[in-house]
């Protein structure tokens, strides 16, 4: 990309001093139209290269665009601007809720977010031999 600009730079310098080159010959550039400049007093006229005319109606025209799109965008730049602001003051109260809420208020999230329980403990060969007596409430026996 960046051997492009610079190629397309050299063409545009190539041509600006080929136009500079085909018109070199002294033009008459008048302030006014006709003979109204001896009624404003002084010389409103001034001689100089056609080629220096045609890049300073150029130049003139770049800066008077861009200085109509500055300000054509000052409604959008004010609105990103309050956006910003509105992003920083929600990212500001985010980061409040989130150190002082840290424990999820939502069942289903405090269960997924509890720590998983381990494996159970083997029983101790003590444990194991205590007989659990027979009540009316247990299942009956597998045939």
């Amino acid at each position: 990309m960046r051997y492009v600009r610079m190629l397309l730079v050299a063409l545009l310098a190539i041509i600006l001093v080929g136009v500079a080159l085909a018109n070199r010959q002294l033009v008459t550039v008048s302030l006014f139209p006709g003979r109204l400049d001896r009624y404003m007093g002084g010389d409103w006229q001034v001689q100089m290269p056609l080629f220096l005319v045609i890049i300073l109606a150029l130049l003139a025209g770049m800066i008077l665009g861009l200085i109509w799109e500055w300000m054509r965008e000052t409604a959008v730049r004010q609105e990103s601007a309050r956006r910003a602001h509105d992003l920083q003051v929600l990212e500001r109260e985010v980061r409040g809720l989130r150190v002082t809420h840290h424990a999820p208020r939502d069942e289903v999230l405090a269960i997924l977010d509890a720590p998983k329980p381990g494996p159970a403990p083997a029983p101790t060969p003590a444990a194991a031999n205590t007989a659990l007596p027979a009540t009316s409430a247990t299942l009956p026996a597998r045939r």
